[in-house]
Parts: structure tokens; sequence; C-alpha cells
């Protein structure tokens, strides 16, 4: 059996452009270009990049909520990207997704005891009406909430309570793999600290695996064991955090980790601003996704595409710099 809970290669997912009237396909947007990493039993993995850079597609994609356009994802050994769709509805069960917004993630016509009892009984359908409601009761003692509360609607919620009945209802089918989507993003920085302090404790005494994917690097560096810094659909790298926030490699990392606060004020950090925006992944650039914005571009940069090198045990990075 494999070490590895969950295995992704060479992941793609493309979109295809449409134009003129009868919708000829004119190209593809390439939001998830070659991602590839592993991820064990209870570890956490962040993912972390710009806006737009395939985190979210990433994580739908291994979940085939999307349907990757090529690649491999194989879930304790199961290759799930060639399933018939009964066969990987069964297996979904044992990964959920936790949403970003947790005012549009939840029905608003349905009570929370009916939103969890839904997610239950996919879980168990022979489960009676009397466990399923007292087994709501226990999943929202779980995630801190009050059990009498278990007949309100969402809108009488407030929005980190609301992100609670999310995690609750991930929970319910008692998953091995929770990919969390941006999940405190949406809450405030109070709010924040209360739902990574609640994710960490089930981790803990639930032995959950969990995909963290965020834009905010000191968030993820909180939560994470390991982080993949992506960048315009690709694997720019990978490393434990603290290899990652000591010494990162890649000039994107680089920048990233410059931005991140310190809250010494004694300490100073030298901030890197790049140049110019994020390419249309319509039409990235040949070679390096990062030449364009890179302040170490070479003439190898700008027509060869670097590969996944390890620079040190445990850290691998693609750039021209240290192949």
């Amino acid at each position: 059996m494999s070490e590895w809970l969950l295995e992704v290669e060479d992941l793609k997912t493309y979109f295809p452009v449409q134009k003129g009237f009868f919708g000829r396909k004119s190209g593809y947007i390439k939001a998830v270009d070659g991602v590839s990493f592993r991820l064990k039993q209870g570890e956490t993995l962040g993912i972390v990049g710009e806006s737009g850079c395939g985190k979210s597609t990433t994580g739908r994609s291994i979940l085939r909520l999307i349907n990757p356009t090529g690649g491999s994802v194989k879930f304790s050994g199961t290759e799930i990207t060639s399933l018939p769709q009964g066969e990987m509805r069964k297996l979904r069960g044992r990964m959920q997704l936790v949403f970003q917004d947790p005012y549009a993630s939840l029905n608003p016509r349905m009570s929370v005891a009916a939103i969890l009892s839904e997610a239950l009984s996919v879980r168990d359908q022979q489960m009676n009406r009397a466990g399923r409601r007292e087994q709501v009761m226990d999943l929202m003692r779980l995630v801190g909430l009050n059990p009498n509360q278990a007949d309100r609607f969402p809108h009488e919620f407030s929005g980190g309570q609301r992100q609670r009945v999310g995690i609750a209802r991930a929970l319910a089918v008692q998953p091995d793999l929770i990919i969390a989507d941006e999940p405190v993003s949406a809450l405030d920085v109070s709010i924040q600290a209360q739902i990574l302090n609640l994710l960490q404790d089930l981790q803990e005494r639930l032995r959950l695996t969990f995909i963290f994917i965020s834009h905010d690097l000191s968030v993820v560096k909180h939560f994470s064991d390991r982080i993949v810094v992506m960048y315009l659909g690709g694997v720019v790298e990978t490393a434990g955090k603290q290899q990652l926030f000591s010494k990162p490699y890649h000039p994107y990392s680089q920048a990233l980790i410059s931005a991140v606060p310190i809250l010494n004020p004694l300490k100073k950090r030298e901030r890197i601003v790049l140049s110019g925006d994020v390419p249309n992944p319509a039409n990235p650039p040949q070679g390096c996704t990062f030449h364009q914005r890179c302040m170490h571009c070479m003439d190898i940069c700008k027509t060869v595409r670097p590969m996944l090198v390890e620079v040190e045990p445990g850290h691998v990075v693609a750039c021209h710099l240290y192949s």
C-alpha cells in the first residue's frame, strides 16, 4: 500500500475559448498546467499564489468537480481521473470541499438540521430520523455550535458560524481528505483565527488530511506542514514551511514572502516589488511563465520551461538558476 494518500502528477485543466456566432474554439485557457505533488495521511499541504494562478481549479479538479484535461490523480492508490461517475460519487465521500464563501455555499431555504441531515443520509441511507437528528447535534457540538440552533436557517447565523456549518457538513460523511478553498478569506480577522484553530483541533482529533488553499502566506504558514507555490497554473516551488520561509529559492516565492508583514518592529525585510502583470493564461509566454517579471531573467528563461529540481531534501524549485 502506498504511503501517499494523494498523488497528483502533471495535472492539467484547460478551458476552451470560444469566439464567433458558432462558438468556434480559438484556443484554451490553461488554468492548471502541469501541477504535481503528493500528500501523506494526516498532513496539511498549503497551496499559495496570486488570484487567478489556478489554486481553486486545482482543488476542484482533484475532486473532479471540474474534469481535468490530462494528468493523473491517485487517491489511496486508485486512479480517479478515469473512474465512472458512479464510482467517483462513492469515492467522493472520502474527499470533501469547504468553500470560500459561507454565505453562498449553504442553501438559504434549508435549516442547518436539514443541511447536515442531507449530508448524513449520503453516508448512511439506512439511518432513521432520530439517529440522524442525534448525529446532527453531535456535529454541531464538534464544530462549536449550539445544538439548540439546529432548526435555524443560514441567514440567522454570522459568517463565522456559517463557515462552521460548512465544516460540519464536510465532516458528516467522515472524509479522509478535506480541501479548504480560502476558508477564512471572507471572514473578519478576529474570526479567522477561531476557524483556523477549529480546523487544527479537528485535524488532531479526527486525523484529517488537508489541502489548504489561500493567497495569504501568513495564514498558510500558521496552518500548513508543506507549501506549494503556484504561478500561472504551474508549480514553481514546493518545500516545508520552515524551509520556504527561511530560504525561498524561486524569485516569485521571494517576492511573495517579502510582502508578509513582520510583527517585530526591530526586524526589517527588503520588499521585492514585481513589475508588470500576470500574463494571460490563454496566451502564456514561452519558456518560464515568470520570466517577463523576473529580475534574474536569462536568455534560456525566454525559450525553455524549467523543470522542478530538488535543491535540498524536500525542497524543489522550477528555475534555471538552479538547474
